[in-house]
């Protein structure tokens, strides 16, 4: 049985800005702070939702070495060093792994993509000449490329691919997955809606957009989940699903963000070409956001 990183609930951690689009670590600390006392059971640093796409690789792995060094060992730390040029996505692992950082989190290639012999490739040499956990995030309505169950059976003998992150929308290529790899290929959600049904199938827990906001919620769902409580779980997910809905009112993490700075937070803007939200979705999600008492 492969290593366990954790059970229920990894936050995929925002990147608050100031004004002028620096990054506001004071605020960063803070929410570091804020997940932990809310049962976070694992934080992402430079995931999707951090808007690691705009940051320079400097200011990637600074982000990483603060998370790191502000969680001080409580949770986890996962890293996101994927990039559709291998030799890039090993320098930022291997960079990751000398700040600390206990677990790689590594999207597939997007835009040049590649086929799934080089999905096996690309992963297993990164992997091999980084020696540490990997978590692969497979997330093709962003990058159009799809990580197959076949393709997870060969990647999971690998001993430092442990887990994938699974944001593919289709239950029934994660059963297949589930039942092909077993223990050897732990699978979270990469959609908090489907950590249930994932979970039911194996799964370990969700790597979680809500959780920026609403930690300790979505910890709960995850943890009743992977304890069986099933109908448990089921009524506190059904009482947040429009929230996390809401949550993609507009393209991560723009509807996330703009809901912390409503909650008081000081997470800023969006870097470009990531932009505010219209209107009628800020007043749609205010909405959504009063009837939870957020506001």
């Amino acid at each position: 049985m492969k290593e366990v990183l954790f059970t229920g609930s990894g936050v995929a951690l925002i990147t608050p800005f100031h004004e002028d689009f620096s990054i506001n670590y004071d605020e960063l600390e803070r929410l570091v702070e804020y997940q932990i006392e809310n049962g976070t059971d694992s934080i992402l640093a430079c995931g999707t939702t951090s808007e690691a796409s705009t940051m320079t690789e400097k200011e990637h792995l600074e982000v990483i070495r603060f998370i790191v060094e502000k969680v001080k060992g409580r949770v986890p730390v996962m890293a996101g060093t994927g990039s559709n040029d291998t030799r890039t996505a090993l320098s930022l692992s291997l960079a990751a792994k000398e700040a600390g950082a206990d677990c790689l989190l590594l999207v597939t290639p997007y835009y040049n993509k590649t086929s799934q012999k080089g999905l096996i490739e690309h992963y297993n040499y990164i992997a091999n000449h980084t020696k540490m956990p990997c978590i692969l995030y497979n997330v093709p309505s962003r990058t159009t490329l799809n990580i197959l169950p076949e393709t997870y059976l060969t990647l999971s003998k690998n001993p430092y691919i442990i887990a994938t992150k699974e944001a593919n929308g289709n239950i029934a290529s994660v059963a297949k997955t589930a039942s092909l790899c077993g223990d050897d290929l732990h699978i979270y959600s990469g959609d908090d809606a489907q950590t249930i049904p994932i979970v039911s199938l194996g799964g370990k827990g969700v790597i979680s957009v809500f959780a920026n906001a609403l930690p300790r919620p979505i910890h709960d769902i995850a943890t009743l989940a992977v304890a069986g409580n099933y109908k448990k779980a089921l009524a506190l997910c059904n009482e947040y699903l429009d929230l996390m809905e809401g949550f993609f009112f507009d393209v991560n993490p723009v509807p996330v963000k703009y809901a912390m700075n409503r909650m008081g937070f000081a997470c800023g803007p969006c870097r470009l070409p990531l932009t505010t939200m219209t209107d009628e979705n800020n007043a749609k999600l205010d909405a959504v956001l009063k009837k939870h008492n957020l506001l």
